[in-house]
């Protein structure tokens, strides 16, 4: 497995580590492969009963490297559609899922947490979706996941604004389930993780299996035009900006092209 993902299995409770923390974990191309990867081993273990997401560093995740996104001009680097289909395998997981939100989650890491089954957030952490700030558009199954988890309109203050909110604030608008201090996340998250590894196996599989089935109906909305909006506001002059602006730590001029 790519050293951009560290995996490990103890008594029942796997471990996945984003582990670029010199970049903040930001999600590359080889992240992204072997975060899938690591999901597809763990899927056919049968002594895995839950899954602990967490980041390596002082960060969750701050999301898409946006150095190698601006390299490709915001074009998709894989057939798969890059984090899209990533945080959906992520999602379908046959395991529950625990975010452990220790730091910032932002935009593509503030989703990963979000398609996880529950959040442990530590107080001062940060969770948002600052697209807009570089030119963004957030892609349709991800908005649906926000729409989801804490309704429309937060969602509409999250991604208009694209301010970041502290983990207490986060907690009153649903993203994460409980905020605890730093120094007591990782013990509480994997005291949630033994809790629910605890429980019967069969009887987890088919209350995930339950709500996944529940959820199934997005995918059946159509969002073409939607995906084109996406990708042109992707490839634009002004998300180039905004990407080399957060690069080099400006503010941007967007133009509106």
């Amino acid at each position: 497995m790519s050293d951009e993902i560290l995996k490990a299995v103890v008594d029942g409770i796997a471990t996945v580590t984003l582990n670029r923390p010199d970049k903040r974990n930001a999600m590359n191309a080889a992240m992204l492969l072997a975060l899938r990867g690591a999901f597809e081993e763990l899927d056919a273990r049968r002594d895995v009963r839950v899954v602990v997401v967490r980041g390596a560093g002082p960060a969750f995740c701050a999301g898409m490297d946006l150095r190698e996104m601006e390299a490709q001009r915001g074009a998709l680097s894989d057939p798969d559609q890059g984090v899209v289909a990533i945080l959906q395998r992520v999602e379908a997981s046959r395991h529950p899922t625990v975010a452990l939100v220790h730091g910032d989650a932002i935009a593509g890491g503030c989703e990963l947490a979000l398609h996880c089954d529950l959040r442990v957030a530590a107080e001062g952490a940060r969770l948002g979706m600052p697209l807009a700030r570089i030119g963004l558009v957030v892609p349709f199954p991800l908005a649906q996941k926000l729409v989801e988890v804490i309704g429309p309109a937060a969602t509409r203050q999250l991604l208009l604004t694209g301010r970041l909110v502290e983990s207490t604030r986060a907690k009153e608008l649903g993203m994460v389930h409980e905020v605890v201090p730093p120094a007591d996340v990782e013990k509480s998250t994997y005291a949630l993780a033994r809790t629910i590894a605890d429980n019967a196996p069969l009887a987890l599989a088919g209350m995930k299996a339950t709500i996944q089935r529940t959820l199934a109906g997005r995918a059946q909305i159509a969002h073409a035009d939607l995906d084109a909006l996406t990708q042109l506001a992707r490839q634009s002059a002004d998300a180039s900006e905004g990407r080399r602006a957060m690069l080099e730590k400006r503010k941007p001029h967007f133009r509106g092209e």
